[in-house]
């Protein structure tokens, strides 16, 4: 990168990302011009303001002259518009890549809007999210010993896939390669299918004629299991939907799991809950060993 990245979408993600890209190559004469574009002003304005971005877009066929990279920040289910827009202005030496939490519906729509130009987008994922959204909570090292997932495809060049690597290396971050399908599938498991039991946890205590006391009562435990629960409510919204297929299979067996805590407890199993509860404890301290 020595010319102009573009950030569509300057949230936590895509500001986190233009942040870290300014504190690695502060001073250096391949430090990038960061432009900023999205579907309201006020962000982009606020971005500007906070130093996230250099300048903010007004059209795509002037945003996207000489930019070496583009990443797509927003919500999965905003990109099949916001791509059909920016392909027809897109050069031969650009890439593209986005950072959603899902990749089957977004490859799907990468398809139908860049046509030919497809091999110019590297699908990816950096699993480095928060609770908290919007450029406020932007951070240079958001990135940093995170994992991020790229979901190449056929038609991406071995030499691009190895040079989007090394633009989320200098972020920070440990990059790893899964098929779209594959991807889908274990996010279903580890990281939609919790936020799905957060936001309903938490819908469901809100609902109650008591809710006032119940989260009156509410301490750590309640606030560490929910924390997910105040992530942004658009996206998720997406996201579960886009994966709905493979979210549906592990609600299911997670609902089978539920019935059989049931049992264990509606018999007063002492032996079956603490064998259940030292298995997961121990799998989970074996897992964070591993951070």
């Amino acid at each position: 990168m020595s010319g102009k990245v573009v950030v569509c979408g300057v949230g936590l993600i895509g500001g986190s990302f233009s942040l870290a890209i300014k504190s690695a190559l502060a001073g250096r004469h391949d430090c990038p011009r960061i432009v900023g574009m999205g579907r309201t002003r006020a962000p982009l304005e606020q971005a500007l303001q906070l130093g996230v971005i250099d300048e903010i877009g007004t059209d795509w066929a002037s945003a996207l002259q000489g930019a070496d990279l583009v990443l797509l920040g927003m919500p999965v289910g905003q990109m099949l518009p916001v791509m059909q827009v920016l392909a027809p202005h897109l050069e031969p030496r650009t890439l593209v890549t986005d950072g959603g939490s899902t990749k089957s519906d977004v490859v799907a729509a990468a398809r139908a809007a860049f046509g030919n130009k497809i091999g110019q987008f590297i699908p990816g994922h950096p699993i480095a999210g928060a609770e908290k959204s919007g450029v406020s909570a932007a951070k240079a090292d958001l990135y940093v010993n995170k994992r991020v997932v790229l979901t190449p495809l056929p038609e991406n060049a071995a030499a691009d896939i190895q040079a989007l690597s090394t633009v989320w290396e200098i972020c920070g971050a440990k990059v790893s390669e899964l098929a779209p399908e594959e991807h889908d599938r274990v996010f279903a498991a580890v990281s939609h299918l919790p936020h799905l039991l957060a936001f309903a946890l938490v819908h469901d205590l809100a609902i109650r004629d008591n809710a006032d006391q119940l989260f009156g009562f509410a301490a750590s435990g309640f606030r560490d299991f929910t924390r997910i629960a105040s992530s942004h409510p658009e996206m998720w919204r997406d996201i579960c939907i886009a994966n709905r297929n493979a979210l549906l299979k592990e609600l299911d067996a997670f609902m089978l799991e539920l019935l059989k805590t049931r049992v264990l407890l509606a018999s007063a199993d002492n032996a079956g809950l603490e064998t259940m509860f030292a298995t997961a404890r121990a799998r989970r301290d074996a897992w964070l060993e591993t951070l």
